[in-house]
């Protein structure tokens, strides 16, 4: 199958001064015929004025203004992919393990940690060239919200709208999003494989460091970066429009704390780093530079590499059709009365 493109896709937009054109022409048109009744009748116009058309100029206009539209095309280059190409490209799998539990929402870090995270990832994301990433939202259960993939601006679209309000169950189960990404990568061996685990570590749903050592029996390295105080910060709410702070079922205002310990303990478990995150850098920098020096696998894609242009055909009709508008007068030519080419009655 081949691929169709336009090489200046941009030019198409002159098309709209098509209808612009037509509306120009139709108002003209009536001026003509208004100008035409203040002379007198027009049956009697017509008979003094026998060469009068009213049909050649609509012709010529709808000659005119095809030609132009396929002038518009031609210039935008319309083009055939005419050789398919398998090109191989070196990169590592990355999944992304984003935590968006309501404790996220506390702003020890500005302006609050569930935001600072999804702007570092955003610029992580711009500078990928090679590399699969995908991006599984847990708090407490694991979500799939980006399958492993290389379509980054879909990846930073879905990130955007990310949000505690997108997992039904509060929680901080970082176990089962490590089983989740593990589920995750493309299947195969021999793939470089590895997690990045963004949290504030108060997991209370499950064991993540056992998920761990089963994420490293399978070739999956884990980091984590911890985000948030280890002194604790309320959680802020917003309830019945005014601010407030998230209370247990006891009343009692929630202190959400970063727990390195249990972040570190993951990270070494799957061998990888642990890296807290502060106010001017998350960390995400640091621990990418330690996944680049994974070893690349083959990313195999399909693309086409030849495209042929087929402007020419549309020249040819562009100027098929100018020719045609000039043969063709306004007027009728009295020595040519008995060649109707139009059969139109008046």
């Amino acid at each position: 199958m081949q691929l169709f493109r336009f090489a200046n896709p941009d030019l198409l937009y002159l098309l709209l001064i098509l209808p612009v054109l037509a509306a120009i022409f139709i108002i003209n048109e009536a001026r003509k015929r208004k100008a035409v009744r203040k002379i007198g009748d027009e049956a009697l116009v017509k008979k003094l004025l026998p060469e009068l058309s009213r049909i050649r100029p609509v012709i010529k206009f709808i000659l005119q203004l095809t030609a132009v539209a396929a002038m518009i095309i031609l210039l935008a280059r319309p083009q055939f992919g005419s050789k398919l190409e398998e090109v191989r490209k070196e990169g590592v799998e990355v999944i992304i393990a984003l935590d968006v539990s309501n404790s996220m929402l506390a702003q020890d870090i500005q302006p609050d940690r569930l935001t600072r995270a999804k702007q570092a990832l955003t610029r992580l994301i711009d500078n990928l060239e090679n590399d699969k990433i995908g991006l599984v939202v847990f708090a407490g259960d694991a979500y799939t919200q980006i399958p492993i993939t290389t379509d980054y601006i879909s990846a930073k679209m879905f990130l955007s709208a990310i949000g505690p309000e997108m997992v039904p169950k509060q929680g901080t189960a970082i176990g089962s999003a490590i089983n989740l990404g593990m589920r995750s990568f493309s299947p195969g061996e021999g793939r470089s494989k590895a997690m990045i685990i963004i949290t504030d570590g108060e997991n209370h749903e499950d064991d993540p460091v056992a998920a761990a050592e089963e994420a490293a029996k399978a070739g999956i390295v884990i980091h984590t970066i911890g985000i948030g105080s280890a002194q604790g910060v309320p959680v802020p709410v917003t309830a019945g429009g005014g601010r407030d702070y998230l209370k247990d079922n006891e009343g009692n205002t929630v202190i959400t704390k970063l727990d390195e310990d249990i972040l570190r303990k993951i990270s070494a478990a799957a061998g990888g780093s642990y890296v807290r995150a502060g106010s001017s850098s998350i960390g995400l920098d640091e621990v990418y530079d330690e996944i680049r020096k994974m070893k690349k696998q083959d990313l195999e894609s399909t693309m086409y590499t030849e495209y042929n242009d087929q402007f020419r055909i549309f020249a040819a009709v562009a100027l098929f059709l100018l020719l045609l508008e000039f043969i063709i007068m306004e007027r009728k030519n009295r020595k040519l009365a008995n060649i109707r080419l139009f059969r139109i009655k008046m």
